[in-house]
């Protein structure tokens, strides 16, 4: 069963207070902020704070540390610093292409590391960045890539699809964990609600987070439904049957069903056992 991703919050390691109150929040994942969420001058406390975050226990929570660029004058000694600290992963900024994640891992030996997808040549090199051996883990970051590229903001994210797309496809194809860009407007629950739905129906694992406020509608959307629980189980039962029957096809509720269904059911099952024992 794979670790669910469904909520992924940014927490600044600059707030003490924040990455304790976090210890206790329904999140599957946490990002500890190096990056935009802490003012340059407050970078070196910011990863002297971390590393005193990061010896509590954090419970079944996915540990992510995302570093400063290794272009910026912080990035080399967050690095450096990440590679003792007890994370889950190392998140890298404005990845353009493999031999960002080559740099980082020549200075992190042993955490896996995840890429921020944020950047036009990125996308343009999404297949390549899921493929390095590294690689456990992708962010879009669709904030930055919005800005480069110069698009609006639409309901429908028109503008974002080919690049959701091309980072989905390069994802699934190398069987990494994928997650859907933050949501400004943390006080609209039903905007939240339609992006994380749309996200969710295009593939992604779960939804990057700004807010607390946003953790249950995140949770909720990246769930199997109990309907869904209910129908992959009788899509299982009568695929066996039938097979104990020799025959290669089951029908439930009218629609026919067969391996890739019966593999499709299986997942949303051991999904949602993932998700109930994290629960607990």
């Amino acid at each position: 069963m794979a670790r669910p991703y469904r909520s992924v919050l940014y927490i600044p390691a600059a707030n003490a207070r924040a990455m304790e109150k976090a210890r206790g929040l329904a999140a599957d994942a946490i990002i500890f902020d190096l990056e935009d969420a802490v003012a340059p001058d407050a970078k070196p406390a910011a990863r002297a704070a971390l590393a005193e975050a990061l010896a509590q226990d954090y419970g079944p929570r996915a540990r992510i540390v995302r570093i400063n660029a290794l272009t910026s004058a912080w990035g080399e000694e967050d690095a450096r610093a990440c590679a003792d600290l007890p994370a889950d992963a190392v998140l890298i900024p404005k990845v353009d292409g493999p031999a960002d994640l080559d740099r980082v891992a020549a200075l992190i030996p042993d955490t896996p590391l995840w890429a921020m997808m944020e950047t036009p040549l990125g996308m343009l090199n999404a297949a390549a960045i899921a493929a390095h051996p590294r690689l456990q883990g992708m962010v879009m970051g669709t904030n930055d890539l919005a800005k480069e590229l110069g698009s609006r903001t639409r309901p429908d994210r028109l503008p974002m699809m080919a690049a959701l797309g091309l980072c989905l496809l390069a994802a699934k194809a190398h069987g990494v964990v994928i997650v859907d860009g933050v949501f400004n407007a943390f006080k609209d629950e039903d905007g939240l609600r339609a992006e994380c739905e749309q996200g969710r129906d295009m593939g992604f694992d779960g939804k990057t987070l700004i807010h607390p406020a946003q953790l249950d509608i995140a949770n909720a959307a990246f769930a199997p439904t109990e309907d869904e629980i209910a129908l992959a189980r009788r899509q299982i039962e009568a695929f066996e049957a039938a097979g104990a029957q020799g025959q290669g096809v089951a029908v439930v509720d009218g629609r026919i069903v067969e391996n890739l269904h019966v593999d499709t059911a299986r997942q949303t099952l051991d999904r949602a056992r993932a998700i109930a024992e994290l629960a607990q």
